[in-house]
């Protein structure tokens, strides 16, 4: 299976932060969508393909956590990507429960995002991904 343009869901309540994320891999070959809670997320999977989900802990009404067993049952086998400026071994501990690929400490640097996210789709789909470096 060859994916030539991944989709990739960020949600994150800092727009800000949502709109970094999508500079950072936009031009790396990645459409962003994106999502400013969990429920608009979920919502988004309905209508949308997407192939991998990024996802802040913190957020109004479900947590990336709640989010992302949710998107999972949905789309089995979704990868997800957690991240939290606050995190701690109980999030941690939750994000592995949930089967998350990965989970990272923000701030992220735009090397440790795009080479999880590249390392999580390969994972998940068997194949290389054709985004550009």
């Amino acid at each position: 299976m060859k994916i030539e343009r991944p989709a990739i869901l960020i949600t994150d309540d800092d727009r800000e932060f949502r709109e970094t994320l999508g500079r950072v891999l936009a031009p790396r070959g990645y459409d962003t969508l994106f999502a400013s809670n969990g429920e608009e997320a979920l919502s988004m999977l309905v209508d949308h393909e997407v192939h991998l989900l990024l996802l802040d802990y913190h957020m109004a009404r479900l947590t990336g956590v709640e989010t992302m067993r949710l998107a999972q049952r949905m789309r089995i086998g979704l990868p997800c990507v957690l991240l939290s400026a606050e995190l701690d071994d109980e999030i941690r501990q939750q994000a592995k429960q949930a089967h998350a690929f990965s989970v990272l400490s923000k701030p992220v640097t735009g090397q440790q995002i795009t080479s999880t996210v590249k390392k999580a789709l390969a994972a998940a789909y068997g194949c290389k991904v054709e985004s550009r470096p």
